[in-house]
């Protein structure tokens, strides 16, 4: 593991970080905010997955995270949304499909399975690389994230329940097999059997039987892919049919921008925290 950048903010340490990928079979960039109670020993692991078009940095720059983090004493971790080089198959006119949009599964189609595996590079790789290099206590661990990030922290929360004590999500994609932008991307990874997308769509993996403790969604009114792309009643409804407690907080006025997201990331990492035992 390479250190790109470190920086002291709110007594802990940000920094950004780089490594080669087996999985993705690419240089991979993340960010690890370490707040400064780790000081004293390892402290609870709060995953962040960040939406289409996005690296480490848009939440690391927007997201306003830090000082919530700082207080309540966990580290946030902030992985990039895809593989990336010129040896990487891409559609560069696309940004609903390719580079910046992994949307956190493992490709079975060519030419990208060689490298779009980016649920495994998260659940497994990472995770390792997160474990043997920083001050994480692996037993506490929590995951959420934004619109396509927020579809990927519900399916790997209700694949690995015994991993992730908690889960939220701001404006996640909720049934992506369905969705207007994220159907013919799945179609492109998994090929044309919609079987095999359900293990990547969180209202068809509750309806298959997986389930998790308890679930909290922030969405803005004035999002513009509310009614076509994110649609959190679909959420709610498998959630309430399942009987798996849900929050489901509507923002007036609010869009789909880190704005929104930032307005409300405080009382999530305050959610997360209370879950995780800090």
């Amino acid at each position: 593991m390479e250190t790109v950048s470190t920086a002291k903010s709110h007594g802990g340490v940000q920094g950004v970080y780089r490594h080669s990928s087996k999985v993705t079979g690419s240089t991979m960039t993340f960010a690890v905010f370490v707040p400064p109670q780790a000081a004293s020993g390892p402290v609870p692991v709060l995953w962040y997955l960040s939406g289409l078009t996005c690296t480490h940095a848009n939440v690391m720059e927007k997201g306003e995270y830090r000082a919530a983090a700082a207080e309540r004493g966990v580290i946030v971790v902030a992985p990039d949304t895809s593989p990336r080089g010129a040896h990487v198959a891409d559609e560069p006119d696309n940004w609903q499909f390719g580079s910046g949009a992994g949307f956190y599964l493992d490709a079975t189609q060519e030419p990208y399975a060689a490298h779009y595996n980016m649920y495994s590079y998260i659940v497994d790789e990472l995770t390792a690389l997160i474990a043997a290099e920083f001050p994480a206590d692996m037993k506490r661990q929590g995951i959420f994230g934004h619109s396509m990030g927020g579809h990927g922290a519900l399916t790997i929360a209700l694949k690995h329940p015994d991993r992730f004590a908690s889960c939220s999500a701001f404006a996640p994609i909720v049934q992506p097999s369905t969705a207007d932008w994220s159907r013919p991307a799945l179609e492109k990874y998994l090929g044309n059997d919609e079987l095999a997308w359900r293990s990547y769509d969180a209202v068809a993996l509750i309806e298959d039987g997986k389930r998790f403790p308890e679930f909290l969604v922030d969405q803005g009114s004035a999002d513009p892919f509310l009614k076509t792309g994110l649609r959190p009643e679909l959420l709610v409804d498998a959630c309430q049919a399942a009987g798996i407690p849900v929050t489901l907080n509507m923002r007036e006025g609010y869009d789909h921008s880190y704005f929104f997201i930032s307005t409300f990331m405080a009382s999530h990492i305050a959610w997360h925290a209370a879950r995780l035992g800090r």
